[in-house]
């Protein structure tokens, strides 16, 4: 049984989401940062015990990154919805994502891996910090300088989202994962293809 707990927590992130965001569309905010807060516990305890006691499994090296991504743009996406946060947070993550998405394309297949750097978690935790900051904005009714905190710690959260997605992408280019000679020949098909076209 101890050896399925970080699957466990992995999957308690998963059922948590529908209660934030429904906590969020009702404005129960409070209610929101408790489990929201429980969510971002579980996430290090989960990473936590499977390290301690070498209890990675498949399930959770796919599962476990994507509990995450769906709880943090879900609530950014509740929080757009709300008109509580700017859309272009929520683009700028989401745009990310579908990068890191076509990066990890270039993987496929290949046995490597590539772990998250400490700018990566530090873009994570800002992120929480921000959301939780956002709602308690929200539910304390805060004016003033308080309605500007939570906006300066999303953008400190893209920037280093940001600076993480670049880092990344140069290391598949260097590491030679994404094939020079590969994208060179794309680029010529696509070009062979207009002029084809062009002039049928």
């Amino acid at each position: 049984m101890f050896k399925h707990i970080p699957n466990i927590l992995t999957i308690i992130r998963f059922l948590f989401i529908p209660i934030i965001l429904n906590s969020i569309f009702d404005g129960n905010y409070i209610l929101g940062i408790i489990f929201f807060t429980i969510s971002g516990l579980t996430d290090v305890l989960d990473g936590f015990i499977a390290r301690k006691f070498n209890l990675v499994s498949n399930f959770g090296k796919l599962m476990d990154p994507l509990a995450d991504k769906l709880t943090q743009i879900s609530v950014l996406a509740a929080l757009v919805s709300v008109k509580i946060i700017p859309v272009w947070i929520l683009a700028i993550v989401v745009l990310k994502e579908l990068i890191m998405v076509v990066g990890a394309s270039f993987l496929y297949g290949k046995d490597v891996v590539v772990y998250s750097k400490w700018y990566g978690k530090l873009a994570t935790v800002l992120f929480y910090l921000a959301i939780v900051v956002t709602l308690f904005i929200k539910q304390l009714a805060l004016t003033g300088i308080w309605l500007h905190l939570d906006l300066a710690i999303y953008c400190c959260a893209l920037v280093c989202t940001v600076f993480s997605l670049i880092m990344y992408v140069k290391c598949l280019y260097q590491g030679g994962f994404i094939d020079k000679s590969d994208l060179n020949k794309e680029t010529k098909n696509v070009v062979v293809k207009d002029k084809w076209s062009f002039k049928k």
